[in-house]
């Protein structure tokens, strides 16, 4: 197994955790040729880590424009043997089937030996719009057949469209809780500069630090970025994103309470939502939402059924889904999905009320985006 590309990280962490010091530290790309380095300084110190992370906002606007998000896997089930040479393909396309079935093997799409899984996904920002503020979420579980250390849970590989990778590492508390036969965690960093300045196409994230292998708990890992934009000629929306992380279960639902709205009677609005290690075909997962005027309505989308929400899919609500690299239909363990709000919205209200409940299957909550029409 390929390590963690440690001289490139060292000389990019020297500057601390702050995204503008590792671009301007970072002056050897990745590919070019070696080049004896003067002694490297100690590498910084990844973020400090908690078993539980309470859900709370992360950012909050009011202004024409809206979110819009990249994701994919860095893992995925491993195509070998007489079974899985035909069963796996066919989970990946969308087949029925749990990580915990399969030995899992890193997706590693960039062909550059210093990294073990890589990823790419399409930012799709609209013409002639702005980013106001961009965070990239990635986790996974470190327990499977082999056991990785949580020292690299605060640390991944960014590049933009066309460019060349950066190290980055964690902004705030990482999320790290052994749970349920699995080691999990969440960590994230602000990215608006990088995506502000480099715009739409395929961003590669690569070294999440996740385990292969095969157990009862499953293999699965992955990442998210969550990008907001203002735009002008786009209606007045509210804007909200929130994260955490914690383990889920029919006892400990996650419950997101978002204030201070004033929502257009039958505006439109979407919600993003970022999960691990749910299992598709294990029913009982429902995420419901509240004005606070008339009953709950259940969230729901052509890939992701009202009673199993979590079931391993990267999905995109009422528009063309944004490009992937690998586009695996399945993505065993990993969600990062989009809904529409609807109905929800036709009496207007002050507030959202979100609810994530998992009654079977063992699954961890990680972040949330909302975008909603404004009353004016």
């Amino acid at each position: 197994m390929r390590n963690f590309p440690g001289p490139l990280l060292r000389r990019s962490m020297a500057g601390g955790l702050s995204l503008a010091a590792l671009l301007a530290a970072l002056c050897t790309p990745v590919h070019a040729e070696a080049v004896t380095p003067a002694p490297p300084a100690p590498p910084s110190p990844p973020a400090a880590q908690a078993q539980r992370l309470p859900f709370t906002e992360r950012y909050r606007a009011t202004q024409h424009g809206g979110i819009v998000r990249a994701a994919n896997t860095s893992i995925s089930c491993r195509a070998t043997g007489p079974r899985a040479a035909s069963a796996c393909p066919a989970v990946r396309g969308g087949g029925k089937g749990v990580n915990g079935d399969f030995d899992m093997f890193y997706v590693d799409m960039d062909r550059d030996p210093n990294t073990y899984n890589s990823s790419r996904a399409e930012v799709r920002l609209p013409k002639g719009s702005r980013v106001t503020y961009a965070r990239l979420y990635w986790g996974g579980n470190l327990r499977v057949g082999e056991q990785k250390p949580p020292k690299d849970n605060g640390r991944v590989l960014i590049a933009e469209p066309g460019g060349q990778y950066k190290a980055l590492l964690a902004d705030t508390v990482v999320g790290h809780r052994v749970a349920h036969g699995a080691d999990a965690f969440q960590a994230s960093a602000d990215v608006t500069k990088l995506v502000r300045d480099s715009g739409s196409g395929l961003y590669t994230v690569a070294q999440v630090n996740v385990a292969m292998g095969r157990s009862t708990a499953g293999a699965w890992g992955g990442w998210t970025l969550m990008v907001a934009y203002e735009k002008p000629e786009q209606p007045l929306r509210h804007l909200a994103v929130w994260d955490g992380f914690d383990a889920l279960s029919s006892r400990s639902p996650l419950q997101i309470r978002v204030g201070g709205l004033r929502l257009a009677r039958n505006g439109t609005g979407r919600v993003g939502l970022v999960a691990y290690d749910g299992d598709r075909g294990r029913t009982g997962d429902s995420f419901t939402v509240s004005t606070g005027r008339g009953s709950n309505t259940v969230l729901s989308g052509q890939a992701d059924p009202r009673d199993d929400v979590l079931n391993s899919t990267i999905s995109e609500a009422g528009a063309p889904a944004p490009e992937r690299v690998p586009s695996y239909a399945h993505t065993l363990g990993y969600d990062s999905d989009v809904f529409e709000l609807g109905n929800a919205l036709r009496r207007g209200g002050d507030h959202l009320a979100f609810r994530l409940v998992s009654q079977r299957d063992v699954a961890w909550a990680g972040a949330l985006f909302v975008v909603v029409d404004a009353r004016q």
